[in-house]
């Protein structure tokens, strides 16, 4: 196991009616106006809309609405966030939605306190020095955002999709109650369980450092996906399943499982942001694609952890059989594994690949990642 530091600062509270408690938490952190971020009018309809405002109101906390975020966020948008937070002097900003809206949020947050133009603190121009406190209601589990501090936004005029990290912009409260996440569509489901499974797959498959225990993690949670996905296709109202399913994904990208760890990087994400910037696809959706392309040509590199896999996951014996295997639940739950069932076609490769290995660049691998073997791996995703 590698030296590491380990810090995690947001406080999750877990369960149902939990949401009710939004006003309580900012109030214990002296919020009285907050810039309140979603996405569609979905939680105007159901009801999640006015459980916030009334708790809000209760303790005697000002909002600012700010809806219409998008997967895949904007930086227009963040832009527009950014103005209108400025603009009304709010102390905090309140996410609630899923990882797009809670993204946009720690942007937003962040943005507020930087004086210069935003996408400066994505491609290294300028670092997070401060930013607004971020609290959240997650309605949709995949990405882990609500409790880490990372953020991506796709820049639609570069086609660039970067990321931010800081300490600062860690949520402060999560809140995460499985029931809200009963309406999330059965697409929605199953690309969110191929993101909580690339979360996990990206150290364990590339790290130079990799302790038998943080293996034992990950298997552990790529299973749990795996058994209450299928759970939850049958059954969207079981509870239990959701709750594991939400917390499997919070446990994917909280840090746990990159403590300890060295030398790894991010190859399937790397490759699926020029996807998601070329052609708006949904991210869960381009990672079941690249991942079993990625591990076709990279499983030689790493054979051992690979077989292991095989066996942990899906009770099989070698690496080939594993990758197979994998590719075979994402069908079978019905998120896309070829390139050409996201409209993609083989004419589309060029302009992917140049914006990947621009993507390289930024995630520190492009002595890895040549055209040659981008150009291979997408390839193998056709």
């Amino acid at each position: 196991m590698d030296n590491f530091t380990f810090f995690n600062p947001t406080k999750i509270d877990f369960g149902t009616g939990k949401e009710q408690l939004i006003g309580q938490h900012l109030a214990e952190h002296g919020i009285n106006k907050v810039l309140l971020c979603f996405g569609s009018e979905r939680i105007k309809r159901d009801g999640l809309f006015q459980t916030v405002s009334k708790s809000l109101a209760e303790h005697g906390i000002e909002f600012v609405e700010f809806g219409g975020i998008v997967s895949n966020p904007l930086l227009s948008k963040v832009r527009d966030g950014i103005a209108l937070a400025r603009g009304h002097q709010v102390g905090a900003v309140l996410s609630v939605g899923g990882g797009s809206v809670l993204d946009s949020s720690k942007a937003i947050a962040a943005g507020v306190a930087y004086s210069g133009e935003v996408w400066d603190l994505f491609i290294g121009k300028a670092t997070i020095n401060a930013a607004l406190p971020v609290f959240s209601i997650l309605t949709l589990a995949a990405t882990g955002s609500e409790m880490n501090s990372g953020a991506v936004v796709t820049n639609e005029d570069s086609k660039e999709k970067f990321a931010i990290q800081s300490v600062h912009t860690f949520p402060r409260v999560s809140i995460v109650n499985p029931a809200l996440m009963q309406t999330v569509s059965r697409d929605y489901l199953v690309y969110s369980a191929a993101d909580i499974i690339a979360h996990c797959i990206e150290g364990y498959f590339t790290a130079t450092v990799q302790p038998t225990l943080h293996s034992r993690m990950v298997e552990a949670i790529v299973n749990t996906v795996i058994d209450t996905t299928e759970t939850l296709l049958d059954n969207p109202a079981d509870y239990p399943a959701r709750a594991e399913f939400a917390w499997a994904a919070t446990q994917a990208l909280n840090g746990l499982l990159y403590a300890g760890t060295a030398g790894f990087n991010y190859p399937n994400h790397m490759i699926e942001h020029a996807l998601s910037a070329l052609f708006n696809v949904p991210h869960g959706a381009g990672l079941s694609v690249i991942m079993p392309a990625w591990m076709k040509w990279y499983h030689g590199r790493n054979p051992a952890q690979f077989q292991r896999f095989a066996k942990q996951v899906f009770g099989v014996d070698t690496a080939q059989q594993g990758i197979a295997a994998l590719e075979a639940w994402f069908d079978k739950i019905g998120t896309p594994t070829r390139l050409s069932q996201l409209g993609i076609t083989e004419a589309d490769v060029p302009a992917i690949t140049d914006v990947v290995l621009g993507n390289a660049q930024w995630f520190g691998i492009a002595d890895i990642y040549t055209r040659e073997v981008v150009v291979e791996i997408l390839k193998l995703a056709r």
